[in-house]
């Protein structure tokens, strides 16, 4: 019922660009949140940027200058500019949905991840 569907990820050389881009099917649901995060072999799914419905983002200082976040809360989609691209952005990326359940309750909804691989 809940879906994440993600495209754009692949293979770029170092300072080029890509732009992710999610957009999330289900029931009737009020948006919280939506952003990218990224995981590297071995460790935690980290944060990338986020974006409220209000326009409010949230970036990693890893994003900030070169990475831009939009979304659309009508048509319940998200993407993830990025530029100036580094070996070190090599990542998967997943996308994120945090929706609210009722009056104070959150919930939480991941893509199925994209490959994002900066190398020359």
């Amino acid at each position: 019922q809940m879906q994440l569907e993600e495209s754009g990820g692949g293979l770029v050389q170092p300072g080029g660009s890509l732009t992710l881009s999610c957009a999330a099917t289900g029931t009737l649901f009020r948006v919280s949140a939506m952003g990218w995060y990224r995981q590297f072999p071995g460790k935690q799914r980290e944060l990338v940027a986020t974006i409220t419905p209000n326009g409010l983002t949230n970036y990693a200082d890893s994003a900030k200058g070169r990475f831009t976040i939009s979304g659309d809360s009508a048509k319940k989609t998200v993407h993830l500019q990025m530029n100036s691209l580094k070996p070190e952005d090599t990542a998967v990326y997943y996308c994120n949905l945090n929706i609210f359940l009722g009056a104070t309750g959150h919930q939480d909804y991941w893509g199925q991840g994209t490959q994002v691989t900066v190398s020359s």
